[in-house]
């Protein structure tokens, strides 16, 4: 007797969009809070994040300071707010730059194939084996400090991935008719990149994009937490949260969470928002 068959369960396609829509708003919050956030303290109502309030320190959140005071005399409200413009800085910087560079050379290297195809690849593995947060610290220290130079450090690990997916796409499509078809009319190389295999592989680039940034926003916590990445007076999450380690064992709870939850949230947004596009790109991945 056959058994009954039955039909695999799928997610309802409402709770997709609910998830991507959630994405969305999370992280248009952070863009928008990173974009006004000099305007909110030229109007007052933020506190100069680099200045110290000297007394009082250590205070608890309160009508005055919304999430406390921390250890250095910093207003917490003001940090957190502010470490969201210098994550989207860097964040942005890096994923934009291994998004330049992998995805040209992904083409070049899925379409031209041979030598070219191997000695790309060699490299590109040899850069993928790499742990990414051992990777970005590393080049922490050779590069140094700073906005460009952080982004720098997070953007080396990112390229091999836009690389390989991009490589992969472009080896199947370029055996279609329309690709042999426009060799045979006399295309260059170049047209046939631009004009044919670029639009037909990009499509799983945004969602790469997104998770790379919510990956890269981990790494700038690591390397802030470790004294690395940005100038050490610049409001950034990592950074407040190792000023802040010593200050948890006497029940100074504030200046720990809030930056943490800030880097939680903008991470969930970013990764909702990058499945929601995988399943917008890929729907067969849905079940």
């Amino acid at each position: 007797m056959t058994p009954i068959q039955r039909p695999t369960p799928r997610p309802h396609p409402s709770l997709s969009r609910n998830l991507m829509l959630a994405g969305i708003l999370i992280t248009l919050f952070f863009i928008i809070v990173a974009v006004f956030a000099p305007t909110f303290e030229t109007w007052g109502w933020l506190q100069d994040p680099r200045a110290s309030l000297v007394n009082p320190i250590h205070e608890p959140p309160s009508l005055d300071h919304w999430f406390g005071t921390s250890r250095q005399g910093y207003d917490v409200f003001s940090r957190t707010l502010f470490g969201s413009r210098a994550a989207l800085q860097v964040v942005i910087l890096a994923t934009s730059l291994s998004l330049i560079l992998g995805v040209p050379l992904g083409l070049i290297s899925g379409y031209l194939g041979g030598r070219v195809d191997r000695i790309l690849l060699f490299f590109m593995d040899t850069i993928y084996t790499l742990p990414g947060l051992l990777l970005s610290v590393t080049l922490a220290f050779v590069v140094g400090r700073g906005v460009f130079n952080a982004a720098i450090a997070l953007s080396i690990s990112y390229i091999p991935q836009y690389f390989r997916v991009v490589r992969n796409h472009t080896t199947s499509v370029k055996t279609e008719l329309f690709i042999e078809a426009a060799q045979a009319m006399g295309a260059t190389p170049r047209h046939i990149l631009t004009r044919y295999l670029f639009w037909n592989v990009i499509q799983s680039v945004p969602v790469l994009f997104t998770l790379n940034a919510a990956d890269a926003i981990l790494i700038l916590g690591g390397l802030g937490f470790l004294g690395l990445g940005l100038p050490l007076d610049t409001p950034e999450w990592g950074h407040d949260l190792k000023l802040a380690l010593d200050s948890l064992p006497t029940g100074v709870w504030w200046t720990t969470l809030f930056p943490g939850l800030a880097m939680t949230f903008m991470v969930t947004g970013l990764s909702l928002l990058g499945e929601g596009l995988s399943d917008i790109f890929n729907p067969e991945t849905r079940r």
